[in-house]
């Protein structure tokens, strides 16, 4: 993978050409960005965008995660929402944070305070909550502007076909039907903003990157806009305050859902309005069951991709950016087990259907330039690092999630997106402490953040956070995925893009697709 080039490298240098991680915000919020448009004084109105200046887009995605993201989207003016998809179309079955949380923020920001999901009564969700929200936004907030009801969809391939105004397209899916959803928009020439990650198997992931590589569409990949900084943490690193960079750990409190020790065996009915072939997607078929969809699919290899998939996007793509990691040479796993009691005999459950309780990934990355050789380690559900002698000595412990850089002659320790870095070094406890901002998925910061979309869909010209420039963090999450599932230290060629030592283990790689759903088909 090229070196990323927005970004300081290990060595402090870098090309200053395109916008660092740390001015992002700041450049979004004051404009300097901004795609010229019709000014208001000669249409009329303030803010006024003439429509045939809008990104015309489709929200693919609504369930809680892909309503509640709507919302900043729609406030864009630059944007106009023409379709939405969901294979579900009433809100039933839905879980979220809270039973009312996202119910009141769709009031408040359509301007309706009465409005409610229907459905079952509980959480938000379908494709008539997203059609509705779209249109009830348009007519209350936009109601200047001349809009007609946007379409609602249950199948992206159908709505692909009939859009043929279509500009842009928003993923917000399970994560198996990201890399396929984004090959099939790209192959019809749309933008793509996606959420992480960009696929949950290796080499379908790869071919977007590529795909997206050889378009002159934009492509954006959500968690971008929420990394912090590692100008900080580089600085020290590159002026020898902790010696030779060894090894970066990593850890989160994830999951924060369900990881199942067998699969669903219950005979559940499959809701009213549910087609769960397309919920399906390219997965093999199987029975309906609700412990696979809304907020547990992460926890299915099929389905999604584990925890580093669901919070390592925040955290370390910054860090692969500022590192030049590209390629890991070996994945090493430790997992929990799950014990099962056949009569009088325990005996171990075999599992390749879910990812553990908790685990722990050990990648090693090969020196790059004047980057030594460094172990990139991931921890989640609860477990954390050693605790190091400097943190001892001070009667502390690590926090629920954090970063720990270590070096040969000292530490540096920061939050879990780099935030708040304070330096530890074996002639001085405490060398030094600083404190960063770091982003929030805050509404003004995702509408400013959205704004650049729009503004790059126009102007044909890239900005930071595409597909391409998370291809070494795209390969980490699947290798993980991988070695989990063979329970193995696996050893891993970058050019043929193979496991050499345990060949058995390369199926992970891959996903077998069901009839009609290989992207080369579609």
């Amino acid at each position: 993978m090229p070196a990323p080039k927005d970004v300081k490298s290990a060595t402090g240098t870098g090309n200053t050409s395109q916008i660092d991680r740390r001015k992002f915000i700041k450049v979004a919020a004051t404009g300097a960005l901004a795609f010229t448009i019709v000014p208001r004084h000669v249409l009329g109105g303030t803010n006024f965008i003439a429509p045939s200046d809008k990104v015309t887009l489709a929200y693919v995605g609504c369930g809680t995660q892909g309503l509640r993201e709507m919302l900043p989207l729609l406030a864009v003016p630059g944007f106009q929402v023409i379709a939405v998809c969901d294979p579900n179309k009433d809100a039933v079955g839905y879980r979220d944070w809270s039973k009312n949380g996202l119910r009141d923020e769709i009031r408040a920001a359509i301007g309706k305070p009465d409005w409610n999901p229907g459905g079952d009564n509980a959480v938000a969700g379908g494709r008539e909550n997203g059609k509705d929200i779209v249109d009830t936004f348009y007519s209350n907030k936009r109601a200047g502007d001349s809009f007609k009801s946007c379409t609602a969809y249950a199948d992206y391939r159908e709505l692909l076909d009939k859009e043929k105004d279509l500009d842009a397209v928003k993923i917000m899916t399970p994560d198996h039907l990201h890399g396929l959803f984004a090959i099939a928009a790209l192959k019809k020439n749309k933008h793509v903003l996606m959420h992480k990650p960009v696929s949950n198997r290796l080499l379908e992931g790869k071919a977007v990157i590529e795909l997206a590589r050889q378009s002159n569409r934009i492509t954006h990949l959500v968690p971008w806009d929420s990394n912090g900084s590692m100008d900080q943490v580089m600085e020290w690193i590159n002026s020898g305050k902790i010696g030779k960079l060894k090894e970066v750990h990593n850890w989160t409190n994830r999951p924060v859902w369900p990881q199942f020790s067998t699969l669903p065996t219950d005979t559940v009915p499959v809701p009213d309005g549910l087609d769960w072939n397309l919920w399906l997607g390219p997965e093999a078929d199987r029975p309906y069951s609700p412990e696979y969809t809304n907020m547990f699919f992460r926890g299915w290899y099929d389905f999604g991709g584990g925890s580093m998939a669901d919070m390592g996007h925040y955290s370390l793509w910054t860090v692969f950016n500022a590192l030049q990691l590209t390629s890991p040479t070996t994945i090493e796993p430790n997992l929990s087990h799950f014990i099962n009691m056949n009569g009088v005999v325990p005996n171990y459950v075999r599992n390749d259907f879910s990812f553990p309780m908790a685990s722990s990934v050990r990648f090693k990355y090969p020196a790059n330039g004047d980057r030594p050789a460094v172990d990139l380690c991931w921890y989640d559900g609860g477990i954390r690092p050693a605790l190091p002698d400097e943190l001892i000595a001070n009667n502390e412990e690590l926090p629920a999630e954090g970063m720990m850089f270590v070096g040969e002659k000292g530490k540096i320790l920061a939050g879990f997106n780099v935030q708040n870095p304070r330096l530890f070094s074996r002639k001085k406890k405490e060398v030094a402490t600083t404190s960063q901002v770091v982003q929030s998925y805050a509404h003004d910061k995702m509408v400013a953040a959205l704004q650049l979309f729009v503004d790059s869909c126009k102007s044909g010209k890239q900005y930071p956070g595409s597909f391409s420039e998370a291809e070494g963090l795209t390969e980490a999450v699947n290798l993980y995925a991988a070695s989990l599932r063979s329970g193995k230290l696996l050893k891993y060629d970058a050019a043929s893009r193979q496991i050499t030592n345990v060949p058995e283990a390369n199926k992970y790689l891959k996903r077998e697709y069901r009839a009609g759903w290989d992207p080369a088909t579609i």
